[in-house]
């Protein structure tokens, strides 16, 4: 691959990355201010994305994700086969609380979804599969971060801990209390740390190696009593875990 090959391939990139779940349709203009490319960059890049599928072009002229990238993404092995594994334990804390249950990995230095389940009527949330939330103000985020070693916990401080309620995370000395309740108890419980009136608990995902990949978390009304959730919470995680290779 050449200079230019490679360039290129890097501005793609930063227009692919521009798209956010907040922001899922971009114009050209808003793609350029987005990446810092030159308009005429970003027309061509669209253009060759749009013909292999990785953008499509809407009727007003913006544009959004292809379907072709879901089906690339859903080859990942990381995702694709601990999501096939997950799906059985998942459903079965699905029909137990009729609430949100959802599947984490971890990607730098944030938390994504993998799999959610989720109830008609379940507590409103902010995560979805396939969006991104902070390590350090998310149920299943913190068990990541609580076995992902001293370097991603330096980081996580290193990038700051951004306020997202009252009751976010926002001191290094109580995150380093939580994350080490949560290496002595093999799971933690989250209130209202991520969005108003919500509870969230999360257990670790690990292989036989003792490496957490994954978390499972469920997430429910505030006023509800976690001690019901964990042991179940709990078991859906080590059913993953016996079959994660």
């Amino acid at each position: 691959m050449s200079e230019d090959d490679r360039s290129m391939l890097g501005r793609a990139f930063l227009v692919l990355g521009s798209f956010t779940s907040e922001r899922p349709r971009l114009s050209q203009s808003e793609l350029s201010r987005r990446t810092g490319l030159p308009l005429p960059t970003v027309h061509r890049l669209c253009r060759q994305l749009v013909a292999n599928g990785a953008l499509e072009r809407i009727d007003d002229g913006h544009y959004e994700i292809g379907v072709r990238l879901w089906e690339l993404g859903a080859l990942a092995p990381r995702a694709h086969g601990l999501r096939q594994v997950a799906l059985p334990y998942l459903e079965d804390l699905y029909e137990a609380t009729r609430e949100n249950v959802q599947l984490v990995v971890r990607e730098d230095l944030e938390a994504l979804y993998i799999e959610r389940l989720s109830a008609r009527g379940a507590v409103t949330v902010v995560g979805r599969a396939g969006g991104r939330l902070p390590l350090h103000a998310s149920s299943g985020g913190l068990v990541l971060l609580a076995f992902g070693g001293k370097d991603l916990l330096d980081g996580v401080l290193a990038a700051g801990l951004e306020r997202f309620t009252p009751s976010t995370i926002t001191t290094e000395h109580r995150l380093r209390s939580t994350l080490d309740d949560i290496r002595r108890t093999g799971w933690v419980t989250c209130r209202e740390h991520l969005n108003i009136g919500t509870l969230a608990v999360a257990a670790p995902v690990s292989r036989s190696t003792g490496e957490v990949v994954a978390a499972v978390s469920v997430v429910v009304p505030a006023e509800k009593d976690p001690a019901p959730l964990i042991p179940a919470v709990r078991a859906a995680a080590r059913g993953i875990s016996r079959g994660v290779a």
